[in-house]
Parts: structure tokens; sequence; C-alpha cells
């Protein structure tokens, strides 16, 4: 069971490290998802299936979209982010030492 629970927090760790790929990764599964359920109704024509896969990958990426904006708003809640960036920001430098 520990094994599972550091497996989903390294997958947890690696989507709030890249979250833009993470959208981009949805956004083309989702296309390539409703295209190949679109494909299996015969009925519509080629450019409605088209079109509907657009909007469902669409869809899902505003939804992926918001989830990253949650993410973001926890980290900034809680400090992760603080933490995450402080060693590239140095604590004791002037604001601005070339201003006096």
């Amino acid at each position: 069971m520990a094994d599972t629970k550091n497996t989903v927090e390294s997958i947890r760790q690696w989507v709030v490290d890249h979250k833009l790929r993470t959208v981009g990764s949805l956004w083309l599964s989702g296309l390539a998802g409703s295209i190949a359920y679109n494909w299996s109704r015969p009925s519509m024509k080629t450019s409605v299936k088209i079109i509907h896969a657009r909007l469902h990958a669409q869809a899902l990426t505003l939804a992926a979209l918001a989830g990253a904006a949650v993410v973001e708003y926890y980290d900034h809640k809680t400090g992760v982010k603080v933490d995450r960036y402080a060693k590239f920001l140095p604590i004791d430098a002037q604001p601005h030492p070339h201003k006096d």
C-alpha cells in the first residue's frame, strides 16, 4: 500500500510541476478519443465528426485548465510555491540596489 501512495504522490508532483504538459496531453488524448468514438458512428458526416471531436477536446481542456487553476490557487494558499521558489530568490538582496 505504501508503494501505491508513493506512486500516486509522484504522479501528483509531476502534474503540479508540468501543468501545461498535462493540459496538452489531456487535450490530445481527448481529441483522439473523441475522433475514435465519432468514427464508430457511420451516420455522421466527416466534417461533423471532426467538429464534435474538437468541441469535446475543448471542453476537456477547459476542465483541465480549471483544475490547474485550483491546484495553483491551493499552492499559493498553502505557501507551497514560496518554499519551492525560495532557493532561487535571494532573501537578503536589496529590492533595487541601483536606486537611491
